[in-house]
């Protein structure tokens, strides 16, 4: 920790017992204890009190309302002020209760508030916020283990019979020079000294590490993390995935290898205040943004799902179903604890396997843009404990610690990964718990861990062979075992078929892509570095863009970029796009019995379809599972209309997704009643009792009705 000092030779407080510190200390006891705003402080420190805590939570803004400079100071000189404030806490909490005072060495201040230029992210934390006060938002990527940092220490000579006590501080700490960490084992005349460790004082340590937020990340350049020092009552806060907001003061140490002498220093962050963010990616919602919502989704003269699903990826021609899955993937359905412990996910899976060149990696990277948390991996640059978590050694203290993989990161959003059929088995093994318990189990190296991993997965993979063997079954063209596919909620072949009319469409399409331009591109590239030239601007200079934009709901048409207007298809701007998703995504809608009595039906007709036809037609295995999968799928589309029942239109249109994901069978809309009948009453009548009891019946609704 530094130099060995005695506090009776050294005190701790040598530099800071200033006539300006004692001032400091007394303005910030006169604004606790000022009776002006209703004695608020005075009533947050009884409640402290009672809670039996030594933190109180003060907000910025009511010091910056009293006193602006004083505020100011606080933020840009920290170690002073900040010691200042805590003496003052401390003296008032010996007016109001001697007794409580002595049970702890200290008492802390932890900030909240508006923060201005100092709410920063671990990219834009530079040496400019050296000193001061600065607030971090981040997700945890390792939490260190919880140990006691020793803070005073009692030492009995029984040759004396007298006591020596001894107060230690680090670098870390805002009150003195750095003390020895090693106890003394003889005093000034070389007697013995025995420790009390009873009468010794301890406090918790822990070191987390942050890491700027991957959507937040600029492309092509790796995520800045910074170390966090957590004492006392802020251990054990969060753990790794957790998105946070850390308020504490921005300090340097020396280098590991160079110490002082070294010109470069590394940097920790001193934490005073720990909290938990949202774990969805909040939107700006404006009154007027709500109402043009509310508006689109009761719409009577188009499908609004089907509208939706026609403005995903509107750059690639074609895959209705596949567009139509992943915007169920991006409403997901709804999930739900049992009181027993059980979870039913509410989370869909999606695995695109086909040929090369069908647009498989462009819908993946759609998603990235759309989805409020999207994390991408590959199969080859990805691990088992890359995608869930590792167990890896902290190199200052030589501990185990826990470090967040790809799915722990994208907790409560979208998992992308690409060249699914790259990975080994056993990589891919290790994403089985996360697919269906959202949740990974950490239990080696003397760590017993679960991190929460509720992420939807998208994955793209090519065919065994390259290309995909008309000649040879499904489950061959696949080749990955039953026990994964099964936890996908829907599996489409995409192959690449000849068929001059769609050859023709798409090369329409293709060639209007390449042709377009965006508004204020260059007719070139720019000179050349050296040349005299000035770069030209790449917008208009006379546009001026507002900055209170309004929402808008539809693209403006172009026809090289959406086609002839004689298609008179409108397609959804992707901002509101978002928002809609993010919108109807807090919807819970409740199963109603006649949905609940055709999923039963569908599901059964599954079964039955399932022993009939041969293997050459489905593409998974159709499992209980799949009866949860019609059910998310049907919650999804009732998000998407804005609904809070599922009805029989959702369930008609989850098993018009399930029938050609699993068959490739397209369901024609004009007939559903005769589809119905048919494929109820052919049924065995051992199968139709079965899954047309009442018993079962209630068991769907108890399940999936809100608790």
């Amino acid at each position: 920790m530094g130099v060995a000092s005695i506090s009776c030779i050294w005190p701790v407080d040598w530099e800071f017992d200033s006539p300006t510190l004692h001032i400091f200390n007394f303005l910030f006891l006169d604004w606790v204890t000022n009776s002006e705003d209703q004695g608020i402080y005075q009533s947050k420190v009884r409640d402290m009190i009672n809670d039996n805590g030594h933190r109180l939570i003060v907000n910025i803004n009511d010091l910056r309302r009293k006193n602006e400079k004083r505020a100011s100071r606080l933020l840009n000189s920290a170690f002073e002020e900040l010691l200042a404030f805590q003496r003052a806490l401390k003296d008032f909490v010996a007016s109001v209760d001697t007794t409580y005072s002595k049970q702890y060495e200290d008492f802390y201040i932890g900030l909240e508030g508006s923060f201005g230029s100092k709410h920063v992210t671990p990219r834009t934390l530079t040496s400019q916020f050296l000193s001061c006060i600065v607030c971090v938002e981040g997700i945890v990527t390792k939490c260190s283990l919880v140990r006691p940092k020793v803070v005073r220490s009692v030492h009995y000579c029984p040759a004396t019979k007298k006591t020596i006590e001894r107060r230690y501080t680090d670098l870390t700490s805002l009150e003195a020079f750095p003390s020895s960490a090693v106890y003394p084992t003889k005093d000034e005349e070389n007697n013995p000294l025995e420790t009390e460790f009873g009468l010794s004082t301890y406090k918790d340590h822990q070191t987390i590490t942050i890491q700027e937020m991957p959507e937040k990340a600029p492309a092509g350049q790796l995520p800045r993390s910074v170390d966090i020092i957590l004492d006392d009552d802020l251990v054990d806060k969060v753990k790794p995935g957790d998105r946070v907001q850390i308020i504490g003061t921005f300090r340097c140490l020396p280098s590991k290898k160079g110490g002082y002498t070294s010109g470069t220093f590394r940097t920790i962050l001193i934490a005073c205040q720990v909290k938990q963010m949202s774990k969805e990616v909040q939107p700006e919602y404006s009154s007027k943004d709500v109402s043009k919502i509310k508006k689109f989704s009761k719409q009577h003269s188009k499908d609004v799902f089907e509208q939706l699903s026609k403005s995903l990826a509107p750059s690639i021609h074609g895959h209705e179903y596949i567009k139509k899955a992943i915007l169920c993937m991006l409403l997901g359905g709804v999930e739900k604890v049992l009181e027993n412990g059980s979870r039913l996910r509410g989370d869909i899976n999606i695995l695109l396997i086909g040929d090369p060149s069908v647009a498989k990696s462009q819908l993946l990277r759609y998603v990235l843009c759309t989805a409020p948390r999207a994390i991408p991996t590959t199969g080859r640059g990805s691990s088992g404990v890359g995608l869930t978590a590792a167990v890896t050694t902290d190199q200052e203290t030589g501990e185990r610690c826990l470090e967040a993989g790809a799915m722990v990161l994208a907790d409560r959003g979208v998992v992308c990964i690409d060249e699914f059929d790259k990975m080994s088995d056993i990589d891919r093994t290790a994403i089985h718990e996360v697919m269906e318990q959202g949740r990974v189990t950490i239990a080696k190296a003397g760590i017993q861990a679960q991190l929460n991993a509720r992420c939807s997965v998208l994955a793209a993979a090519n065919p065994v062979y390259g290309r995909y063997d008309q000649y040879k079954t499904p489950m061959d063209n696949i080749g990955l075992q039953d026990s994964l596919l099964s936890r996908f909620d829907l599996l489409f072949i995409v192959l690449d078929q000849m068929d001059p009319e769609q050859d023709r469409e798409i090369s329409d399409h293709v060639l209007r892509m390449h042709r377009y331009r965006a508004a204020g591109e260059q007719d070139g590239d720019a000179m050349p570095l050296g040349s005299v030239v000035e770069l030209l601007a790449t917008e208009d200079p006379s546009f001026t863009e507002e900055e209170d934009q309004e929402l808008q709901v539809y693209e403006r048409h172009d026809d090289l970029l959406h086609g002839p207007r004689r298609r008179k298809e409108k397609i959804v701007s992707m901002e509101f796009m978002r928002k809609y998703i993010h919108f109807a995504k807090m919807l819970k809608p409740v199963l109603t019995e006649e949905a609940a009595v055709l999923i039963a039906q569908e599901y059964s007709s599954l079964r039955s379809q399932e022993q009939i036809t041969s293997d050459n037609a489905r593409t998974s295995p159709i499992t209980a599972r799949t009866l949860e999968t019609l059910i998310r799928l049907s919650t999804a589309h009732a998000k998407a209309r804005m609904s809070k029942i599922i009805e029989k239109q959702d369930a008609k249109a989850a098993v018009e997704l399930v029938q050609f994901a699993y068959f490739k069978k397209i369901i024609k809309l004009t007939k559903p009643k005769g589809y119905e009948q048919k494929k109820w009453h052919e049924l065995p009548h051992a199968r139709r009792g079965g899954m047309n009891c009442p018993m079962y019946r209630n068991l769907l609704l108890f399940i999936w009705m809100p608790m």
